[in-house]
């Protein structure tokens, strides 16, 4: 009897490795087509994951934090997740710190570079400050590179390149008072993303999917 948890939250049991592997086969054409994962790299994630059925579901920060990046797009192994930690956070972090100097100097010319920057990330496979990290900062740190950012991920730059772009027009006509509170909830967003993986425009995008397709439980064999 064997077991494995998908990133995006599901269970899975059966009696063996091949009829796990038929469980998970199935879902990842189902779910995450995108991943186009081979029954060998299944078969290695399944034996790198897999695990003796406990009683009771598994709980905790970490599986939250799992799943809030399922919800952005990606599907990553827990051994993935945790060598990528620092370099999916790292984007986020440089916006949420260039986000907060913009609004501490008052400069809708800041707030506009940055408008352009999350451009390129929106409609890009790669955020221009993932490609600091994969060209630069992760030979400093020893780290992995980033994978391409999935659409829902982008599609959450965007919307943050919208929210952006209406502080550098309210700081531009001089309404600061206004810029300044919506900016600041801006950063408040971006923390979350950064701290938790929890994206909110990614968490409402995944919600008008779910609504607009048959739902589905998770599968036991």
């Amino acid at each position: 009897m064997g077991a494995i948890d998908c990133p995006c939250g599901h269970h899975f049991e059966a009696a063996n490795d091949e009829a796990l592997l038929r469980a998970c086969r199935e879902h990842v054409e189902r779910d995450h087509p995108e991943m186009q994962r081979t029954d060998a790299q299944l078969r290695e994630q399944i034996a790198a994951d897999g695990f003796e059925p406990r009683p009771g579901p598994i709980s905790g920060a970490g599986a939250w934090m799992r799943t809030n990046l399922t919800t952005q797009g990606y599907c990553l192994t827990d051994s993935e997740r945790r060598r990528l930690a620092v370099g999916l956070r790292f984007s986020t972090g440089v916006c949420l710190a260039l986000v907060v100097v913009a609004l501490v100097l008052q400069s809708a010319v800041v707030v506009f570079a940055l408008c352009a920057v999350g451009l390129v990330g929106g409609f890009s496979a790669r955020h221009p400050f993932d490609l600091v990290w994969n060209r630069v900062v992760r030979h400093l740190l020893g780290g992995p590179q980033l994978p391409p950012n999935p659409p829902r991920r982008r599609d959450a730059f965007k919307v943050g390149t919208a929210w952006l772009t209406l502080v550098g027009v309210l700081l531009g006509a001089g309404a600061t008072t206004v810029a300044l509170v919506l900016g600041g909830s801006l950063v408040a967003a971006c923390a979350t993303v950064t701290a938790t993986n929890l994206c909110l425009p990614s968490e409402l995008f995944a919600w008008i999917e779910r609504r607009r397709k048959p739902s589905t439980n998770p599968i036991t064999t």
